[in-house]
């Protein structure tokens, strides 16, 4: 199996900065791509980040220009630095990853257990 285990939710005022991690562990080959959504109370879970294996990026419209997803191979873990945090940022997010097993050979999503951020003054 693999396991994502996320960190660095919290509570912050707004305009200020949290970074999340993500770490996959566990029968991992081979990382495809990983990233991050968020769902907020009542909303629909929306995506925020992605990054694929040749750097490719992907970011909402409402988070472009605050926020920067990266990645540490060696490490298995995806980061979201987040900066200018607003109200409308308060959910709780979730990472994936595009795994491939090696024990199986296949290839799945998997998803971390959810980390909340809270920004409120």
């Amino acid at each position: 199996q693999v396991q994502l285990v996320e960190s660095g939710g919290g509570l912050v005022q707004p305009g200020g900065s949290l970074r999340l991690s993500c770490a996959a562990s566990g029968r991992v080959l081979r990382i495809n791509a990983m990233g991050w959504y968020r769902q907020a109370p009542g909303k629909e879970r929306e995506l925020v980040a992605a990054l694929t294996n040749s750097g490719s990026t992907n970011y909402a419209d409402s988070v472009k220009g605050r926020f920067t997803i990266s990645r540490d191979n060696a490490k298995n873990t995806v980061y979201l630095q987040t900066n200018s945090l607003k109200p409308e940022d308060t959910a709780v997010y979730y990472c994936y990853a595009l795994v491939r097993d090696r024990a199986t050979l296949m290839r799945n999503y998997y998803w971390g257990q959810g980390t909340q951020v809270t920004v409120s003054s």
